[in-house]
């Protein structure tokens, strides 16, 4: 069967693996979207040759239309473009690989026309998911994760009955830094922090992976994916990523999904679900791996991962706090703003100080709180920033 399919931040690292399989499989490509890179995604569309492009910045329209002068593609930027092309036509299921919050919108887009969505963009489910959930649920349609470790969870809950889960295993590799004490990560630099040891990943999401706050965002999917209490769900540290993660029955049997690190695996078992078809991809042998460890995650140095969890127990808006916090620390941290042990403090700074919000009635409430969230990081950080210069001067 000869899907189409519409993927969203196609020049990202889960983007181009997605175009990867559609490549392989022989599926069509419908709508294209990236926020500023004009070279691959002008490649990308030369090459799938979809209905409808999209660039994120508004800035780069005049450029991109340029690239794709005399093809057959409709051309669109801004946001309300990139949210086009998730609910467009004659589509069988959209990939949101869109990074950060402004996955969001393209998120309620796309199932509010209907669509299937193979969700990459965990950050939408952090920050709406009741939202998302009751969207995808009045529309008919269906969320699937492209994330390794839920789309594990995924497939181990084929074993059984939902009704019969005891609880989930949620595995993490520990990122570049495992082991290592609070004063080791004092002068940790970005170089370090994006060097991650099992997987290739964009610059956010690796720093997320650094720090365990990806863990952390994971854990409050988990819990809108599958229907979880915080209570349901463990974190494991398993370094060699080769158990993604598992299910815990009620009779106690716990059913793992394992294989090597391959995105490619979820993206497709996402988009030809209910079907397994043949992969390119190495196959897994325990006898090279020899053993495989198992720890728990040090939750006092790294805090990320435990205000998380805080968020996740006071639910309300506190994930889309803790969520909007940490994109700008990240950023700040990336721009040598900040030190890599501040991007832990400041999202659960900014947790307690918004602890109590009600919780979100709409779209607006979770954009609200979100820029709520970064206002106050970047105020504690800007604020501090010029005392230091005062001080020097």
């Amino acid at each position: 069967m000869q899907k189409k399919i519409a993927v969203l931040g196609s020049t990202g690292s889960v983007g181009a693996q997605s175009l990867a399989v559609c490549r392989a499989r022989g599926y069509r490509v419908r709508a294209l979207t990236a926020y500023s890179d004009i070279k691959l995604l002008e490649r990308q569309a030369r090459e799938f040759l979809p209905r409808y492009v999209a660039i994120g910045d508004p800035s780069r329209y005049s450029e991109l239309k340029t690239a794709l002068a005399g093809l057959n593609i409709r051309i669109g930027a801004g946001s309300e473009a990139v949210c086009e092309a998730a609910a467009l036509q004659d589509c069988d299921i959209v990939v949101n690989s869109i990074v950060g919050i402004a996955g969001l919108r393209p998120t309620l887009a796309a199932l509010g026309a209907g669509r299937k969505l193979a969700l990459a963009n965990k950050e939408a489910l952090i920050a709406g998911g009741e939202l998302v959930m009751k969207t995808a649920r009045e529309n008919k349609t269906r969320v699937y994760t492209v994330d390794s470790e839920h789309s594990a969870i995924w497939q181990c809950l084929e074993a059984g009955r939902r009704k019969d889960v005891r609880g989930v295993i949620l595995t993490a590799s520990g990122g570049p830094f495992f082991g290592y004490s609070a004063e080791q990560l004092k002068d940790v630099t970005v170089e370090q922090a994006l060097r991650h040891p099992n997987w290739s990943m964009g610059g956010k999401i690796t720093v997320d992976c650094a720090t365990l706050m990806n863990k952390g965002l994971e854990f409050i999917e988990a819990m809108w994916l599958f229907d979880l209490e915080p209570s349901q769900i463990e974190v494991v540290v398993h370094r060699q990523s080769i158990v993604h993660s598992a299910v815990d029955f009620v009779d106690g049997a716990v059913i793992a999904q394992l294989g090597v690190p391959d995105m490619r695996t979820a993206i497709q078992y996402a988009l030809t679900y209910p079907r397994r078809l043949s992969l390119d991809t190495k196959r897994l042998s325990l006898t090279d791996y020899g053993s495989l460890t198992f720890e728990k995650p040090d939750l006092d140095t790294f805090i990320c991962l435990r205000t998380c969890m805080q968020a996740a127990r006071q639910g309300g808006l506190s994930p889309c706090i803790a969520n909007g916090a940490n994109e700008m620390a990240v950023s700040l941290f990336r721009g040598g703003w900040i030190g890599f042990l501040q991007i832990g403090e400041l999202v659960q700074d900014t947790v307690e100080h918004f602890a109590g919000l009600a919780p979100a009635a709409s779209l607006t409430d979770i954009e609200d709180a979100d820029r709520a969230a970064r206002e106050y990081v970047r105020s504690k950080v800007y604020a501090k920033a010029d005392k230091t210069r005062e001080i020097r001067a």
